[in-house]
């Protein structure tokens, strides 16, 4: 409290010297809060259901590395990394597999999204984004398979036609430095416009060198993730190589490349065509957290760890047309997806780098119909997605060049899914003072795969082929007691059908277990009740949201000991290893709240505050354990300041303690990560602004973890960035 307090005093002596009128004058207000999904109203007041958004104004002041660090310092939810390239969102105690990832309404989820840590996240540029909305809860009635904890719904930046801007040719120029990772960013844009035909181009550059950790002591912990040694291979030999500065954490920089291109023409018979193309790639990404891991023999494990370039590509056609079919607005989507991801590591002294290379494809159809009634609005409509898996491996000897074979991470023969949806939502405002709504979604998921060679694990089956028919529904109400307080409630349901990683995947996990599979997997569902409620003030210069959220899980699928062909160990890569597999593990239930304020104290500063907490337990016949994924407290509190050129924020984000005896061990919380005793609790301190120079350029500029605290997310792999000073130039045109 006492730090809140500084926050505001200091605040108030900078900037109170600007307030010449009184609060009764102004009329500012808080926005409210328009949802770009095409599948749901527009509007969030209406919505039961909880949903944060962040907006382009915000993404452009924020101005943060890359599209995961905008997400984890939104407050709005968590995310974990395993490597600087990197950051896996959770939601609700749900991450990787089990939130959904969507771009311009496309499924980034595909077969091998696995229930680890995920970084595609970064994949999506952050230059690129016009915003982004954060559904909490089972989504899967609107989005389908994955959307167990939530949705985080990315939309790019649209083509504009000439009645949407002033010129015929416009763009701008975006730079940024930061000192932290010795960062390099540009992006550019480009619009073409005429009044029925338009265009947009966006290039950007991404690289940053090695991480640099906190200097300062966490007072809630004593030091830990420093990097006094790392590996080196001098003339063909792995050697430990003492680290000059060991706040550096060596070999974690990379460098990303990044484009979209769009084209939208609108014919004179009310048809609007749009082209939608995507590309990202990086460099190769150094895996940290398994570059640390230690050998009592050796120091080190591993010599090298890297995932490959990480390749998306999305090409996708829209038509649209208002009173198309039966009185409804008609949205029509083509799209085709392709991801390229691949490991490669090498433990120490050995001179074989093991290589696993993933090539995923995705071919998709939907049809999206809106029609409006006096009252209400429907949403309905189909969805076809069929995706194909090309794994395969090789170890290369890094002396001679001898190539030789190893077990490819997923089945070498033909991999594939099949998941078609049919989805409907309707809502209304029956009254002025209440609104509902409700949705159905049933489905089929088909998926096949094949072992064409099981030399070097030989596996009980050669095929595996299952269906699953789908369901879930929803219904909520929101009811407005007064002009001051709304209350909201709705219950839902999720599913997640198994996918290829989930079934078929032999992997090693860390800390000598061995993942094996397992073919008598079921889809995981789950079931949940939220209740909250909204109070504001007549201005509207205040409001406070809080949600309360009960999920119980039912066959929920987790990674625990198990037995392959009777035996629990197993000689992998000459390490004894303990089996574990994925598993329905009856059921499990995740509770919590999230808070959020939001207000003005005068009609130039904002204050805003959130704070999220989880709890999440498998329920078993000899009593409950602790679920994985579950992130200790966590939140936000700043205060914006705006004033004609100029724009401040200031706030503090903050994490609670994570105890070992909250962690469940043989599953994705990395405890072999941590200090004893549980992650710790931290919070760090940041400030950002921004000034227009001249009439189309603008100046930002910031520190980010200004008191340059040591610390480290919960279940990460790396340590977060120090005090970092950055700097920015845009340029409009």
């Amino acid at each position: 409290m006492k730090k809140i307090i500084i926050l505001v005093f200091t605040l108030h002596c900078l900037f109170g010297f600007s307030q010449t009128e009184k609060d009764s004058i102004k009329t500012t207000s808080l926005e409210e809060v328009i949802v770009t999904s095409n599948k749901i109203p527009k509007n969030k007041k209406i919505l039961p259901n909880q949903i944060e958004s962040i907006n382009l104004k915000q993404i452009e002041f924020q101005n943060y590395q890359s599209t995961a660090e905008m997400l984890s310092n939104s407050g709005s939810l968590f995310v974990q990394k395993s490597q600087q390239g990197g950051g896996s969102p959770a939601i609700r105690g749900f991450e990787a597999s089990r939130v959904l990832l969507l771009v311009d309404g496309f499924r980034m989820n595909n077969l091998i999204f696995r229930a680890g840590h995920l970084q595609n996240v970064i994949t999506v540029d952050e230059n690129m984004l016009e915003n982004v909305d954060i559904f909490y809860g089972p989504t899967s009635t609107i989005f389908g398979s994955d959307a167990l904890g939530g949705t985080v719904s990315m939309t790019t930046k649209s083509p504009k036609f000439l009645s949407e801007t002033k010129n015929a040719l416009s763009g701008g120029v975006n730079t940024r430095y930061g000192s932290v990772n010795n960062e390099k960013s540009i992006s550019f844009d480009l619009n073409y416009a005429t009044d029925n035909f338009a265009a947009l181009t966006i290039l950007s550059y991404n690289d940053f060198d090695d991480l640099r950790m906190g200097k300062k002591k966490n007072h809630h912990a004593d030091y830990f993730g420093e990097r006094p040694f790392y590996t080196a291979t001098i003339n063909g030999i792995d050697q430990l190589v003492e680290n000059s500065n060991k706040y550096i954490q060596k070999n974690s920089g990379y460098t990303q490349y990044n484009a979209l291109q769009k084209f939208t023409y609108k014919s004179a018979s009310g048809f609007k065509h749009s082209v939608n193309f995507q590309f990202s790639t990086t460099s190769d990404i150094p895996r940290y957290d398994r570059l640390t891991d230690v050998s009592s023999s050796t120091g080190l494990k591993n010599s090298e760890w890297y995932y490959g370039p990480q390749q998306r590509i999305l090409a996708a056609y829209t038509l649209d047309k208002e009173n198309a079919f039966l009185k409804s607005d008609l949205q029509l989507n083509f799209g085709y997806q392709n991801a390229k991801e691949s490991r490669h590591n090498r433990r120490f002294g050995n001179p074989n780098l093991q290589h696993r290379k993933e090539n995923v494809n995705m071919y998709s159809v939907s049809t999206d119909l809106h029609k409006k009634f006096n009252k209400g609005e429907l949403f309905y409509g189909i969805e076809s997605y069929f995706e194909t898996l090309s794994s395969s491996a090789y170890k290369e000897d890094i002396n001679t060049g001898e190539r030789g074979g190893i077990d490819s991470r997923y089945p070498n023969g033909d991999n594939s899914m099949f998941r078609n949806d049919l989805y409907f939502s309707y809502n209304e405002k029956s009254t002025e003072k209440t609104a509902w709504s409700t949705g159905f979604r049933i489905g089929y998921t088909t998926l096949k795969s094949t072992i064409a060679d099981d030399t070097y694990f030989p596996l009980p089956f050669s095929t595996i082929s299952q269906g699953n028919f789908t369901y879930s529904g929803t219904l909520g109400i929101t009811h407005n007691t007064s002009n001051n307080v709304t209350l909201k409630a709705n219950i839902s349901s999720g599913f997640r059908v198994p996918n290829i990683d989930d079934f078929a995947k032999v992997f090693e996990s860390g800390d000598g277990f061995l993942i094996v599979p397992n073919e008598n997997l079921h889809p995981e569902k789950t079931v949940t009740g939220d209740a909250g409620f909204v109070i504001q003030s007549n201005s509207k210069r205040f409001k406070l949201e809080h949600t309360f959220f009960y999920t119980r899980l039912y066959d929920a699928i987790i990674t625990d000991d198990f037995e392959y062909e009777g035996q629990s160990t197993i000689d992998y890569n000459g390490s004894i290893s303990q089996i574990v597999a994925n598993q329905n593990k009856g059921k499990a239930f995740i509770t919590g709240i999230s808070t959020n304020v939001r207000g003005y104290i005068f009609d130039q500063l904002q204050f805003n505050a959130s704070f999220n907490y989880t709890y999440g337990r498998i329920i078993e016949k000899d009593g409950e354990q602790p679920l994985d994924h579950i992130s200790p407290y966590y939140g936000k509190i700043g205060f914006s300041y705006s004033k004609n050129k100029m724009a401040f924020d200031v706030y503090m984000l903050y994490n609670g303690k994570k105890h070992s005896k909250d962690y469940f061990f043989n599953g994705e919380d990395n405890a072999q990560y941590a200090p004893e005793g549980g992650m710790p609790a931290w919070e760090t301190y940041n400030i950002k602004g921004s000034y227009k120079i001249f009439k189309n350029t603008r100046l930002f500029a910031g520190v980010e973890n200004i008191l340059d605290t040591q610390y480290r997310a919960f279940a990460s792999g790396i340590n977060a960035p120090g005090r970092n000073f950055y700097g920015g130039l845009k340029y409009t045109f």
